[in-house]
């Protein structure tokens, strides 16, 4: 072979694949800056999706042509956004010496819009930047029976696009984050980041949803009458195909009469204690008072802290950490440290999450002999200071889940002073509500601190700003929850001489009556819902520190008046006082402590601490399992309404033979004959072959894939449902056109085959709505080519030497340098 024979050799085999560079203008930059991340093959029109995380194209599967490139907006590709530097600026802030004299009021109000500024400028820049179009990114690709193609989002939105290109309709179903779609039917299965697998029919209405895993759903599939999930943790799960639907009452009756057989009761105590240190360091002796004496025989420790660290400087910088997903300081670490040494972290107990915001943290250690049956940690925090953005009140949550239980445990630190009891509970109801456990990835490659490994992976809290979703609040799906910290309810209508009297006579219940906290739970304004043991210990608020006994209380200037402004309350699964632990009722809670260590002086607040004995009702998932299968496969009734349903629907096809001449149309009718059961079919082509002088098929029939139909035969509609005694009238016609195309869906010349007739195997396959297995009928599509074509030749010889060796991405088998093309020509397959 000469060397430009080796040189074309190679130009060919490099046009065999796609660039997708080179096969775009710069303006669609933006599409291949990005990883493509799905793919789908539409067989019935040879078109081919492909999308990143912003952005789609279509190709047509036989040319390789572009044929649209749009975003997830469904506009046109045509620039490249850019982030204008003058976000990224901070404002300065300036003071004149007339402000410098103000009052202290002017002060903390100038700090604040200090804080303010750079909290919200740092926020403008990330979301400009690293979150602009997190919400918006594309997670899942899926195409439905009807020709529809359906995308989800990270802010839970399902997008449905036609065959085109053209956005339809939007739906919000679920406020997490869409991980997994997959299609079976008439039905989208849809799985989430919260776990929750959602079912919709092809109009996008739900029809039902549960909770499937602990974790993200990340992958589904079918097989054999099953969806199965598959979660971020690796566990599988299989769904029949018909949930939601009949069959489930039935087998939720027949399990729940077998469920004393698969019950197991677990119990455990847990510790609770909260304390506000008042930027103070806790002497070892104060640690062993709170935590040592009390923890020998809980499992699961929960302390939470306030005023860790405070001061306008670190809070402001603090705002500006949590902005880009960052937490902590040294002075938290240093708490939980100490903490996990007077517990013996290492040995007894296990630290398993915390969080921190500004000056509140939360840790919780669990000890070594149940932390196989402790998983799914979370962390959260809303921050309730000032404009609702800084950290000095809030709250810091964590979510773990015990014996497959969810407890959620709440450090919060509301509003403080006397009359502010509204902001107070303001504070509580937007904890309540905004809480989200589901942190999102760091765009910056660094993991928050603390943060367990399915927790970095789902929503921002703000992700659904502006959204029509009604959202659940997370902590009210909690099995147990448990709310600890400084609320700072005082009491009402109390002098300072009045409470220091009644405190020295231990006469707590007068003061209790003007609690406000308890007055405001009565009321169902706030903690609506949840429970508090009896107090029998001191108002635990304000104390001159270093200063022991009841005389410590405040005496300087302001004498503020006593209060108990450090509780502990929660809420389990029961709906009354004597419900007993089963499955309906799964976490049961009684208080066997609750205190207030009086003797640690460090703080101008006194640690409290509560005790809980908890009973968890568990499932055995095997013995349940076994117990499934067994009624699957004993129940006749069961039996036979799952072979309904299964059942390929029976339809008649018009006819097993068409001939196509000039530009003929045909129509295909297809009969669906049952009375109760949609048919669902798909038409695609099994194969083409030329037909012989003697009118007869070659025996060579070139499958089509993923190529479609040929170009000059069009079937339309090629997929859709058949209402029961319907008929659907399929539309086969032919379309000539110059550019023929070979076998394999390269195009050809038109000398190439247009002088020839064809003829291909149109394949009908006809599903039942929830069936696997399909009915087929094969249809013979020949097209008579009239004789005035058949002696037209256009191309010349040179042109025709070209064609014949194009080469296609199916022969080249590991190819290396130029030289290796050369070697294996003689061996390649050529139309």
């Amino acid at each position: 072979m000469t060397l430009g024979e080796s040189q074309m050799a190679t130009l060919l085999v490099e046009r065999s694949y796609i660039d997708l560079r080179t096969q775009v203008s710069v303006g669609f930059s933006n599409t291949f800056t990005w990883d493509v991340k799905f793919l789908l093959s539409d067989e019935s029109t040879a078109k081919v999706w492909s999308g990143s995380d912003l952005s789609f194209a279509i190709w047509d599967a036989r040319t390789r042509e572009l044929l649209k490139v749009f975003n997830t907006d469904g506009q046109m590709e045509n620039r490249v956004d850019v982030i204008s530097v003058q976000d990224f600026t901070l404002e300065s802030v300036s003071f004149s010496k007339k402000e410098k004299t103000q009052s202290a009021f002017g002060f903390f109000q100038r700090s604040r819009n200090v804080i303010m500024g750079a909290a919200d400028a740092v926020r403008r820049a990330a979301v400009k930047g690293a979150f602009g179009d997190d919400n918006r990114r594309t997670e899942a690709l899926v195409m439905t029976v009807d020709d529809m193609i359906w995308s989800g989002c990270t802010s839970g939105l399902l997008m449905q696009w036609d065959k085109y290109g053209n956005r339809l309709q939007d739906f919000h179903r679920h406020s997490h984050a869409v991980q997994c779609l997959c299609t079976f039917g008439s039905r989208i299965w849809v799985g989430y980041a919260s776990g929750t697998v959602q079912v919709l029919d092809l109009k996008g209405r739900l029809l039902g949803g549960w909770v499937a895993h602990s974790c993200p759903v990340i992958e589904m599939c079918v097989g054999y009458g099953y969806i199965f999930t598959l979660a971020n943790h690796g566990g599988i799960r299989g769904w029949n195909v018909t949930s939601p639907g009949p069959l489930d009452g039935i087998l939720r009756s027949e399990l729940s009469s077998k469920e004393f057989m698969y019950t197991r009761m677990e119990n455990l105590k847990i510790f609770t204690g909260t304390w506000n240190v008042g930027q103070e360091k806790a002497s070892h002796e104060s640690l062993i008072s709170w935590l040592g004496s009390v923890v020998s025989d809980v499992g699961i420790v929960i302390v939470g802290l306030q005023e860790v660290e405070m001061g306008a400087g670190f809070l402001a910088m603090s705002a500006a950490k949590e902005t880009v997903g960052l937490e902590g300081s040294s002075l938290g670490q240093w708490w939980l440290d100490v903490i996990g040494r007077t517990l013996g972290e290492g040995l007894t107990f296990q630290r398993v999450g915390s969080r921190q915001l500004a000056g509140l943290l939360i840790g919780t250690w669990v000890r070594s002999n149940i932390r196989a049956h402790v998983g799914d940690v979370d962390a959260a925090a809303v921050p309730c200071g000032f404009g609702r953005a800084i950290g000095n009140k809030g709250a810091v949550g964590l979510r773990i889940r015990v014996f497959d239980r969810v407890l959620c445990f709440v450090n919060c630190h509301f509003a403080a002073h006397l009359e502010a009891v509204n902001r107070r509970n303001a504070d509580f109801d937007r904890v309540y509500r905004t809480m989200c456990f589901q942190r999102p990835s760091n765009p910056f490659g660094t993991a928050a601190a603390c943060s367990s490994p399915t927790a970095q992976t789902i929503r921002s809290p703000n992700a659904f700003v502006g959204s029509s979703v009604e959202m659940t609040p997370e902590l009210s799906e909690a099995d147990l929850i448990i709310f600890l910290g400084d609320f700072n309810y005082r009491l009402n209508g109390v002098s300072y001489d009045e409470a220091r009297d009644f405190i020295s006579q231990r006469c707590f219940d007068w003061l209790k009556e003007r609690d406000q906290l308890r007055s405001e739970m009565e009321s169902g304004n706030v903690f609506q819902g949840m429970r508090e043991a009896v107090i029998t210990f001191p108002p635990t608020y304000k104390f001159e520190r270093q200063l022991q006994g009841l005389s410590g209380y405040d005496s300087g200037e302001k004498k503020r008046v006593p209060a108990w402004c450090d509780r502990i309350l929660y809420r389990d699964s029961r709906s009354s006082l004597v419900s007993d632990c089963s499955l309906d009722c799964p976490v049961v809670t009684s208080i066997s402590q609750y205190e207030a260590c009086m003797d640690v002086v460090d703080s101008d607040h006194k640690p409290v601490r509560c005790i809980f004995d908890v009973n968890i009702a568990q499932v055995d998932e095997a013995i349940r399992r076994q117990e499934l299968g067994e009624i699957l496969h004993s129940n006749e009734k069961i039996k036979h309404m799952l072979e309904a349903l299964c059942k390929v629907p029976e339809v008649i096809v018009s006819t097993s033979n068409i001939l196509l001449q000039h530009e003929d149309t045909s129509l295909l009718r297809i009969t669906n004959k049952c009375e109760k059961s949609d048919a669902i079919f798909k038409i695609i082509c099994e194969g083409q072959s030329t037909v012989r002088v003697n009118g007869k098929a070659s025996d060579r029939y070139s499958l089509r894939g993923s190529f479609g139909f040929p170009r000059w035969l069009e079937v339309s509609p090629a997929t859709g449902i058949i209402k029961p005694n319907q008929i659907v009238e399929v539309s086969i016609r032919l379309e000539e056109s110059q550019i023929s195309e070979g076998f394999d869906g390269c195009p050809q010349n038109a000398w190439c085959e247009v002088a020839k007739d064809k003829e291909v195997i149109l394949l009908v396959k006809v599903y039942g709505t929830f069936s696997s297995k399909s009915k087929n009928h094969r249809i013979r599509v020949r097209h008579r080519v009239p004789l005035k074509s058949k002696g037209t030749i256009t191309k010349t010889k040179n042109s025709s030497k070209l064609h014949g060796s194009v080469l296609h991405r199916s022969d080249i088998h590991r190819l290396g340098m130029p030289s290796n093309v050369v070697d294996h020509l003689p061996n390649m397959h050529t139309p």
